[in-house]
């Protein structure tokens, strides 16, 4: 179906960092396939468990333990503040998923009018009806019939509006700590914090999308965790996988009391192939040592684009975003299309965003050496752009 401007390029190969176009040409892939590639193209260790994998178990479904899930859970609740673990195949089944585990949870506390969800606007949590709701984007609501109930919209950052949405209704607060498709813009810890506590004293539950924040993103295993707080439900995917489609709700045991036999599934959720690389994919981003030095090379990376901003202040306005998920805010004299179709000029691939921005998203395995000749990509991309203008 017509549902994507392509762009006219087929890739057949990755190394690390690097895309391999069927005619040769080397790409320097800053997009990460929105934010997937963590640990770039043809990883050796992931290669290596989806090839293990592979040959001995793909798929039984989840009408039997999965020795994959198990391990999986037990990786993500040491390492984070849940204590479940509800495996899916993307990052809007899991948002949708944490909607239903914060709904299910005033139902069985007692409370079933408590089914209202306040998001904010320029958000982005996945395709589906639901998720489309909770996003409010009307641009991709549009001709889809009636709108899903229940999603209060308050702008970002707005912490009184959000106060006085809460009433007896309200189930939850449901955020992104960076609006990636919203144009890379960032929630202060100062605001995570006070939404935390408006939660906590109102009942609420607060439900984090951290599909495309999560898993080293940022330099730590998840965005939240720079501002100091816990949520009661979060959505992962993306970088998850490594590549792989997985995605996961992960909750206390208090929010997820709700979540009985029959209440939720999936047919391909959690399956020995996607377990096994995301299992691989923790114990890597894990490793000691792995997520200093992300946050090592998102300083190198910020540098760059703040001289970039200084160098071309008729195109870019501001440098945003944190860790390795960064983005420029451009002038309202181009767009977006205009610097990705400029940049892929100068083989280096980028990605589109809300709020007249681009992303820069670099593979978490990304060199200083990698970092630096994508920002001098970049550059001559953005000159190009002013070229092609003047």
């Amino acid at each position: 179906m017509g549902t994507y401007a392509r762009q006219d390029i087929v890739f057949v190969r990755g190394e690390g960092c690097w895309l391999i176009s069927e005619g040769g040409e080397r790409y320097l892939d800053f997009g990460s396939g929105v934010a997937v590639n963590a640990l770039g193209h043809a990883h050796p260790k992931l290669v290596e468990a989806l090839k293990t994998q592979a040959e001995k178990l793909w798929h039984t479904s989840n009408l039997y333990r999965v020795e994959g899930q198990e391990t999986v859970a037990e990786k993500l609740t040491r390492l984070t503040f849940a204590d479940q673990v509800f495996f899916c195949n993307s990052g809007a089944e899991a948002v949708e998923g944490a909607i239903k585990v914060a709904r299910r949870y005033h139902y069985v506390s007692g409370a079933p009018e408590r089914q209202r969800i306040i998001a904010f606007r320029g958000a982005f949590h996945g395709r589906t009806l639901a998720t489309l709701a909770a996003a409010g984007n009307e641009k991709y609501l549009e001709g889809f019939g009636p709108t899903a109930e229940g999603f209060d919209h308050v702008e970002p950052g707005d912490l009184e509006a959000v106060e006085a949405l809460i009433g007896p209704t309200t189930a939850a607060i449901l955020l992104e700590p960076i609006q990636g498709e919203g144009g890379v813009r960032s929630f202060s810890a100062e605001f995570l914090r006070s939404v935390r506590e408006l939660c906590d004293t109102h009942g609420l539950l607060l439900v984090l999308d951290e599909v495309q924040t999560g898993v080293g993103r940022t330099g730590k295993l998840f965005a939240h965790e720079w501002a100091g707080i816990t949520p009661d439900v979060m959505a992962i995917a993306k970088g998850f996988g490594g590549g792989f489609p997985t995605g996961a709700v992960l909750a206390t045991a208090e929010a997820a009391k709700g979540m009985t036999p029959g209440t939720h599934g999936s047919t391909f959720g959690g399956n020995p192939l996607a377990m096994a690389v995301a299992s691989t994919v923790l114990d890597v981003i894990t490793e000691p040592g792995f997520l200093e030095a992300v946050q090592t090379k998102a300083l190198h990376l910020k540098q760059g684009l703040e001289g970039l901003k200084d160098q071309h202040a008729g195109l870019v306005e501001e440098v945003r975003g944190a860790g390795l998920l960064t983005g420029l805010k451009l002038k309202s004299t181009i767009t977006p299309a205009q610097v990705v179709k400029a940049a892929n000029e100068e083989k280096l691939l980028i990605v589109g965003a809300g709020d007249n921005s681009v992303r820069i998203i670099p593979p978490l395995i990304a060199t200083e050496e990698e970092i630096g000749e994508g920002v001098r990509a970049l550059s001559r991309a953005l000159t190009r752009v002013a070229r092609e203008m003047s």
